[in-house]
Parts: structure tokens; C-alpha cells; sequence
């Protein structure tokens, strides 16, 4: 399972030597204060770690050197407790390789309106210090989110715990290894992209095995291993007779344990963080994985059908995102609509089999059915219904000149009639504003069929990720008009194509 402590943010603080070492020491005080409270935080699930108070270039250089070259850190939290001549910082976010956040607070909460003093105003001018800071950063046209409010607050604590989640996405992404088993599904546009332009930009690499490699492993599984695993299916989820011990299809069952047994030691041992397939290239598999592919996204696994690697990296994103939050993350597809006229339209989302179980209401159901496309054997796979709530939907493309996200805000409900005959899992969910203003929105935005459909996973959230890796991004929500949006686009197409010279 994915677990985000093992990452850091370094808080990085400051100031100038002509206050004086009394001063100094007094800010460093302050600042380990505040960093020990935001480490302590709830909301911020990494660790911030307090670094020395920066008075000169020479000793911002080393840091930002120390920063770029730590696997652990994952960006960095600025904040000018008192004035800090910016140009001191040139140099070292010029070469600045991490995202950073600055936080724009003071020590102190309120002013002491019988006491303040001009030692006090010299000690405490991050309202002045902190502009001098932004200045520069915006003359060096670097992407950065500004945090405004006491760092005791419980929404600025919320603001930068999602922050995080996003620079360790990030993080993840630039180390990140997707593996590919068979091409993309034949003819399919949205699922295609520049894997070299990808790699470059995001860092994760993409690459492909052939299918006879999994094949192989599988054949080369212990019964043992099989063993234990059908014990688990047993034990977590409600299996059907005829999947049990002794019943007519317990055979199909342990090929399915053999599936994940040998296809999660695949990705353990390549170091993986997300991987593809597809059912058109199913060569020495008896059947297509779905039960596998379902339990490995719930242990933190991205995953694209039809070997679409982008929002397979965009599920392992948002997994690490939301990483132990409840709601729950899921590779997902927009299947089909219920066209009744007005508010009451949604859309029934599913997939042949891969959906996570992560995002289920109840305890799943482990059955087997025909798949009807693919050639093979019936397929084992978890069958539950989506708990509701709001939630986030989200797609990469590739765009030619750039890299696309599109993000949709929807409401997940309940189904309004029992789906007794649909053999797969599924969400039903209603678009904001409406199923017909936000299916065009994403239309025009050219998003794809393809969606990792997520929980816990914000706006905001999306908004630092896109910022961090240089991302256009496209919100549809409760306040997208489709004149307003095509205008979006519109004005977008022309920044990203002009932004590069700036």
C-alpha cells in the first residue's frame, strides 16, 4: 500500500544578516516552531522537515543542490519571516528542480496593539518580506502555489497537506515505470501517445513486454502460492459456489489466483507503478486478467485497458494523491447514459472488468461470467456497485504541441434499480452542472473514454499537479457554461502555443 510518510517537504526560511545574530536566532526559533507544527499536522501526510535559516546566495545554492539531488523531497515550503533581498535568490531557483510552495504567514497571529514596537515590526515584516520573495518569483516566471493565513490555521494546514499530495505524485510520476503488456487496442486515437515527449516531461518511462512473458510466469506458479490466495479470495470476499472449493469453475478461479500471483511478482521485481494491457493480444492466457488487475489497483497500482499508458500514470497519480485517505481511486470508463430529459440523466460507468474495488460501497462479490470479446476462457472478477459521494473523473492526452488533463467534478448516486444482469462492477454518476453541458465541455476538451475516477482527489489537488509538471488543465464543474468553456479553450490553445517564448 502506498504510504506518503516516506516523503518530505523542507521548510525553508528567510532573511538577511542585517538584523543581527539576535534576531536571527529568534527567527530560527520561529521557523522550527512553525515546522515542527505543520509536521505534526493531520492534514500534511509527509513530513516537513525544518532546514537552517537562508541569509545569502551562496547558502540558498547549496540547498536548492541539496533538494534537487534528495530522492525524499519532494518540493519545498518558503516562507521570508523578515525582509529578504530577492535577488539573492536568483541563482538558486534558477536551478531549482522541485516544486515549491510559498507560505505567506507570520509568526505571530495578531498584532500586540500596546506593544508593538520597532523591534517588533523588524522581526515580524513578512508582509513585507514575502512580496519582495513573490516578486522575484514571478520575474523568474516560475510556477509556484502561494498560501495565504496563520500557519496554525486549519485551512492553511488543509492547503498545504494537498500541495504535498500533489508534489509526491509528482515525485512518483519521475520515477515512475509502466509496464506494457501488447500495444494499444488497433485503431484506437485517444489511447496513443509520445512516449519519448512523456518521458521527458513527467519522467515516468513506458515500455513493452510481450504477453508470453506473463504467460511464462504464470505457468511457473507454485500451487502453494495458488493455494494461499484462493484462501484470501475466500476470506475477503463472497465468493460464488460455483468458484468455491470442489465447485463446476473453481478451476477458472486459481487460474485467476495464478494470474495475480504471477503478475504481481512481475511488477514487484521490474520495480513498476502501473502497468497496461489489452484483450486483443491475449496470447498463452486462458483468460483476460480482471480479478488480478482489480486487487493490484487496490494496492496502489495503476492501470490503462487497452494500453492506454497515460491514464494508467494517471490512476498511480491519483492513488498516490488520495494515498490513505478512504474514498478510494479506480481506472473507469464512461459506458453508457439514462437520458431522462433533466436533472435526473447519468451516466453508468464500468469497464469489462477492471474496476478497483477500493471505490466499493459493499463487500464485493467474486463471480464468473462470459467476457464476449477476446477469444478466451470466462473471466473471474469482482462485481460491486460504487458507494456515492463527489468525486473527481480525469484524463491525459496527448495533444500534439502538449499534454492535456481533463478533469470532470460529478456526484456518484446510487443506482435508481437494481442491476441484477450487468456481470461487472460500476459507478452511476451525474456531471456537473448537468450530463449534457459537462459531456460537451469534455467533447470540445478532446478527453478520453479512458478515466481515473477518484474520491479524495480535488480541483485544487489537480491544479498544484498540473502546475508542478507543466500541464494544461481543464475543470469542468458546477460553474462551466459551454460558451464560456470553448472560449477556455480557445484562449488556452493560443497560451500554450505562445507560452513557450515567454
Amino acid at each position: 500500500m502506498l504510504d506518503l510518510a516516506a516523503y518530505e517537504v523542507w521548510f525553508v526560511t528567510g532573511s538577511q544578516h542585517l538584523y543581527g545574530p539576535e534576531v536571527l536566532d529568534t527567527v530560527a526559533r520561529h521557523s522550527q516552531a512553525i515546522a515542527t507544527a505543520l509536521d505534526d499536522a493531520p492534514a500534511i501526510p509527509v513530513r516537513v522537515v525544518f532546514k537552517p535559516v537562508l541569509t545569502g546566495a551562496d547558502g540558498i545554492r547549496r540547498l536548492v543542490a541539496e533538494a534537487n539531488l534528495d530522492p525524499a523531497c519532494v518540493g519545498l515550503i518558503t516562507w521570508m519571516h523578515t525582509f529578504s533581498p530577492a535577488k539573492m535568490w536568483i541563482a538558486g531557483l534558477e536551478a531549482l528542480q522541485k516544486p515549491f510552495l510559498h507560505l505567506h504567514t507570520q509568526f505571530n497571529r495578531e498584532i500586540p496593539w500596546a506593544d508593538i514596537d520597532m523591534d517588533f515590526m523588524n522581526l515580524n515584516q513578512a508582509a513585507h518580506g514575502d512580496r519582495e520573495f513573490g516578486f522575484l518569483a514571478a520575474r523568474l516566471r516560475i510556477e509556484r502555489k502561494v498560501v495565504v493565513g496563520h500557519w496554525g490555521e486549519a485551512s492553511v494546514q488543509a492547503q498545504i497537506g494537498t500541495w504535498t499530495r500533489a508534489a509526491s505524485a509528482r515525485a512518483d510520476w519521475q520515477s515512475g515505470r509502466i509496464a506494457r503488456f501488447g500495444d494499444n487496442m488497433r485503431e484506437v486515437a485517444v489511447t496513443e501517445g509520445d512516449k519519448v515527449e512523456a518521458q521527458r516531461k513527467f519522467g515516468f518511462a513506458i515500455n513493452t513486454w510481450g504477453v508470453g512473458d506473463l504467460a511464462a510466469a504464470i505457468d511457473a506458479t507454485s500451487d502453494a502460492d495458488v493455494d494461499a490466495l484462493v484462501a484470501r479470495y475466500l476470506d475477503e470476499y463472497e465468493v460464488v459456489a460455483e468458484l468455491q472449493p470442489g465447485g463446476d469453475r473453481a478451476d477458472s478461479l486459481r487460474y485467476g489466483a495464478r494470474q495475480e500471483v504471477a503478475l504481481r511478482g512481475f511488477l514487484e521485481a521490474g520495480g513498476f507503478t502501473a502497468f497496461t494491457d489489452t484483450f486483443e493480444d491475449l496470447h498463452g492466457l486462458r483468460q483476460l486478467p480482471g480479478l488480478a488487475v482489480q486487487r493490484l489497483m487496490a494496492d496502489g497500482y495503476g492501470f490503462g485497458g487497452e494500453g492506454d499508458w497515460k491514464t494508467a500514470a494517471m490512476v498511480r497519480a491519483m492513488k498516490v494523491m488520495s494515498a490513505g485517505l478512504p474514498g478510494g481511486t479506480s481506472f473507469m470508463e464512461d459506458y453508457t447514459y439514462h437520458l431522462s430529459g433533466g436533472s435526473d440523466d447519468v451516466i453508468l460507468g464500468a469497464h469489462m472488468l477492471e474496476v478497483c474495488p477500493s471505490i466499493s460501497r459493499e463487500r464485493p462479490r467474486l463471480e464468473i461470467h462470459p467476457l464476449g470479446i477476446g477469444g478466451k476462457e470466462d473471466p473471474v472478477r469482482l462485481v460491486f456497485t460504487a458507494h456515492t459521494g463527489t468525486a473527481v473523473a480525469a484524463c491525459v492526452t496527448d495533444m500534439g504541441q502538449r499534454f492535456r488533463m481533463v478533469a470532470a467534478v460529478v456526484d456518484v448516486v446510487a443506482p435508481e434499480h437494481d442491476l441484477p444482469k450487468l456481470p461487472v462492477a460500476r459507478a452511476v454518476w451525474r456531471p456537473r452542472p448537468d450530463l449534457r453541458t459537462g459531456a460537451a465541455a469534455w467533447i470540445h476538451a478532446g478527453g478520453s473514454h479512458h478515466t481515473s475516477l477518484a474520491f479524495d482527489v480535488t480541483p485544487e489537488h489537480l491544479r498544484d499537479f498540473a502546475s508542478m509538471t507543466g500541464t494544461e488543465l481543464l475543470v469542468i464543474d458546477e460553474h462551466t457554461t459551454l460558451d464560456a468553456f470553448r472560449d477556455q479553450l480557445r484562449w488556452s490553445d493560443l497560451y500554450w502555443s505562445l507560452g513557450r517564448g515567454l
